[in-house]
């Protein structure tokens, strides 16, 4: 037993001080009271102390005694904080982390991995001893504190409640150094772990994790990683007919036996397609569902096993999608007409296409907003962010140098692409440019940070870049001088440059990736944004940084972003195979050192036992006066 408050010297003295002052209380003859009565002789009688009844007295008497001394000492020691044998050893600095990751949500055990998580947290706290101190952090794509730095253990078991994995992986290294951060300059150092251990090497931008002296424990948890999840989930709506979209996914198997499953894909809710599939173990399978229809806004793809049985972790068996808005982009086509570029505009009914002459334009370009200009032989002032589509332009306001030179076709023969930037969204499905034959082109010199995106041996074809703030395409030659518009790819090629001029392109993100910021672009002048789960949930106002609102993705599904006048549907996913592949680590090691199990408190080292003292005495307290006034102890 030892004594964390009044040292024992001072206990003893204070017990021998108010012993003695009670026991002279009682060695004190008991002066009874007189009171006049008449018949003094008859009342004489009774009041005589019989010898029989003596020593029984005094017994009464001394029995009080003790039950006061008894009161007294556990009092007494209630001050000197009694702990049992081991309270005084120095105190520890631990930092505890929890695993928040994705795989954490597995459930090979029962009642979930993040249930066993929080009852060994739980118990690590109550074996603390007097002197430790700890720190509850979870370690996922970030690092949360969930307490302070305390001795307090219900403070601590009541910041548990705020553990809950996300739909992230595990940034270990970051975890690491938050908590060699938090215990610099502290002695008795020590890393807790608890987790499944399945992270990636302790390494960063700034190298390998040292744990330069702290201890690392560490609690592993899991049984198994018996798993098929989705790992890739995209959507694209075709060019040429945008209420018809193609999907493509990827399935992996991390099971040890042959998979059966129902791949169920869903249009803003609704089941469009179910397919099975079948993976051995470790397969991936990837598909790509063209020519689909029904969906508006967003869509759904949902894994299952065909027995109607669940894998180890159902966190990656959804994936969702969005769609690019379908809304009709204005086009303002300058010149004196060109049927070929008209007929191949007409193939995309959500162009709004309007006409105007050299001389007109200049009027509606400052009075209408316009998503895409299309000069065709001639050039003028483009407003600010609006894209611009030239046809062998003419004039100052061309976004080229041109050499005052055409380059012809040689003799008996024609020219042609000879390099072609298939990997460009405006050169999608543009294969057959390589037999298109041009007649003459215009030579001009793109700037470095123009991109050429096809080329003759001549010079430039096709040039793209950016200018005040919107994308330019530029066609050196005059199509009516080409066979180009009898090819295939010429409304391809013109629907790709309203496509990418009106952001429907190959950087469009039909989904986010949980773990990783997203960057949503606002509307102008917009300085906060809402973000809300579409299922319902609590809102997360972001902050806008140079026009885009920023936020962390933690959690899979839909979510609606309303900024200003606009509202925006996105979609989250795990997609990270590293936690589709839960299958638990037993060990853990750091810079060369391999963790050990966490240290357990020794039984009631922590406990406090003064309050049961006292307690004790209140009952001491309590059972004398029932005997006082049952006239046992007077």
């Amino acid at each position: 037993m030892e004594f964390l408050g009044l040292a024992q010297s001072q206990l003893l003295t204070l017990l021998a001080a108010f012993g003695a002052g009670v026991v002279v209380l009682y060695i004190l003859k008991l002066r009874r009271r007189r009171v006049p009565v008449p018949f003094a002789r008859l009342w004489a009688r009774v009041l005589v102390e019989r010898p029989t009844t003596t020593l029984f007295a005094r017994l009464k008497r001394w029995l009080s005694l003790l039950l006061q001394l008894l009161l007294l000492a556990l009092l007494v020691g209630a001050l000197g904080d009694p702990r049992l044998r081991g309270a005084s050893r120095p105190g520890r600095s631990v930092v505890l982390l929890l695993d928040g990751s994705a795989s954490m949500k597995a459930t090979d055990v029962p009642g979930g991995r993040a249930r066993i998580a929080r009852d060994i947290a739980r118990r690590i706290v109550r074996e603390l001893g007097p002197n430790d101190r700890l720190l509850l952090a979870q370690m996922d794509a970030e690092v949360t504190a969930l307490s302070p730095m305390t001795d307090d253990a219900g403070a601590l078991e009541q910041s548990l409640a705020g553990y809950e994995p996300r739909d992230t992986g595990a940034d270990f290294a970051h975890a690491l150094r938050f908590a060699q951060d938090a215990l610099r300059g502290m002695d008795h150092r020590e890393i807790i772990v608890v987790g499944d251990g399945a992270y990636d090497p302790p390494q960063d931008a700034l190298g390998a994790v040292r744990l330069e002296g702290t201890a690392l424990r560490f609690e592993a948890l899991g049984r198994r990683g018996r798993n098929v999840g989705i790992t890739a989930f995209a959507v694209r709506r075709y060019p040429l007919d945008k209420s018809r979209y193609e999907v493509m996914l990827e399935v992996r198997s991390w099971s040890d036996r042959r998979e059966v499953l129902d791949l169920t894909l869903l249009a803003d809710g609704a089941p469009v397609e179910v397919t099975r599939l079948q993976l051995d173990p470790g397969a991936t399978v990837q598909r790509v569902l063209p020519d689909q229809s029904g969906a508006n806004e967003a869509l759904e793809a949902r894994l299952a096993r065909a027995d109607g049985s669940h894998d180890d972790l159902p966190a990656d068996d959804r994936a969702y999608a969005t769609l690019p808005e379908r809304r009709r982009a204005r086009i303002l086509a300058v010149g004196e007409g060109n049927r070929y570029l008209e007929a191949a505009l007409l193939l995309d009914e959500y162009l709004d296409v309007q006409e105007a002459s050299l001389a007109e334009a200049p009027q509606r370009l400052r009075s209408e907003r316009f998503d895409v200009v299309i000069f065709d032989g001639a050039t003028l002032p483009v407003p600010s962010g609006v894209g611009a589509l030239y046809l062998r332009p003419e004039g100052e306001a061309s976004p080229r140098e041109p050499e005052p030179a055409f380059a012809f076709a040689p003799r008996g023969g024609a020219l042609g692409f000879s390099q072609v930037q298939q990997r460009h969204p405006m050169m999608r499905w543009t294969r057959d440019l390589e037999g298109a034959h041009i007649g003459r082109i215009r030579r001009y010199h793109p700037r470095p940070e123009d991109q050429v995106l096809g080329s003759s041996e001549a010079g430039p074809l096709v040039i793209a870049g950016e200018r005040s703030g919107g994308r330019f395409v530029l066609l050196s030659f005059d199509v009516r001088e080409s066979d180009l518009p009898l090819l295939v790819s010429w409304p391809v090629l013109v629907i790709n440059a309203m496509d990418w001029f009106t952001g429907e392109d190959a950087n469009y993100l039909s989904s986010f990736r949980t773990g990783e910021v997203w960057r949503i672009p606002v509307p102008a002048g917009v300085e906060h944004a809402t973000l809300t789960p579409a299922n319902g949930g609590p809102a997360l106002t972001l902050p806008v940084v140079e026009g885009r609102a920023v936020v962390r993705g933690t959690r899979a599904g839909l979510f609606r972003l309303r900024a200003g006048p606009d509202t925006t549907l996105l979609a989250g996913n795990l997609s990270d195979p590293s936690e589709s592949q839960c299958a638990p680590r037993p060990t853990l090691t750091v810079d060369g050192v391999r963790a050990t199990r966490p240290t357990p408190g020794r039984a009631g080292v922590r406990r406090e036992l003064w309050g049961y003292l006292v307690l004790l005495a209140l009952g001491i307290l309590f059972l004398e006066w029932i005997t006082w006034h049952r006239r046992v102890t007077v």
